[in-house]
């Protein structure tokens, strides 16, 4: 019985250890004014975004532009004529989707 408990224990301070190093992705972009849209991202933790996949889709939800963040943390492209969505994946549990009308100047 001592043992199951101890067993019990660590497990829970493991998941409590591994609760407090997760983080979250964080990603924001802005209409530049020209005609082109800039997205900066990273985590919550400080960690960089470099390479991190990103996409504008369209209103349907199919790519119509696939990128990754330069070393910068930043993905700059051109403002699409129709509806899209920005979309900065990171991997399961790291996604963030920004709806184009609400990038603005």
């Amino acid at each position: 019985m001592k043992k199951l408990l101890a067993g019990a224990a660590l497990m829970a301070l493991l998941l409590m250890t591994s609760q407090a190093h997760a983080h979250s992705a964080l990603c924001d972009c802005f209409d530049n004014g020209d005609g082109t849209i800039t997205c900066q991202g990273g985590f919550s933790d400080g960690s960089s975004a470099a390479g991190v996949k990103m996409s504008v889709l369209d209103g349907s939800g199919k790519a119509i532009l696939d990128g990754k963040m330069n070393k910068d943390s930043e993905f700059t492209f051109k403002k699409p004529a129709t509806p899209y969505k920005v979309k900065f994946d990171a991997g399961e549990g790291h996604c963030v989707e920004i709806d184009g009308a609400k990038i603005v100047q």
